[in-house]
């Protein structure tokens, strides 16, 4: 079975970091485009960023300058590094993939991690 798992959520100060992980599972070909989105009470979900599969990267103006995303093929994971963080980017945030798979390419979300920065 094919997952994504999200790791590396909790609680921070305002200005601190924090790294998310996002580990796909199960018979994997090649992962495509991926993403970090984040949905926060209340509201829609947004992208926060993207990163293709060749490594082109791609931010929501809320978060360049400050968060960075990456991703390690040979390990079937993404990271989305946080820094300064502010009281505003508390929200659940979810990892999405486009995965190439033995039942060819679909999307799968993780569970999402929550991430909390207090002031």
């Amino acid at each position: 079975q094919v997952q994504l798992v999200e790791s590396g959520g909790g609680l921070v100060q305002a200005g601190g970091s924090l790294r998310l992980s996002c580990a796909a599972s199960g018979r994997i070909f090649r992962m495509n485009n991926m993403g970090w989105y984040r949905q926060a009470p209340g509201k829609q979900r947004d992208l926060v960023a993207s990163i293709s599969t060749g490594g082109g990267t791609n931010y929501a103006d809320f978060v360049k300058g400050r968060f960075t995303i990456s991703r390690d093929n040979a390990k079937n994971t993404m990271y989305l590094q946080m820094n300064s963080l502010k009281p505003e980017d508390t929200a659940v945030y979810y990892c999405k993939a486009r995965l190439y798979t033995p039942d060819g390419n679909g999307d799968y979300w993780g569970q999402g991690t929550q991430v909390t920065v207090s002031s």
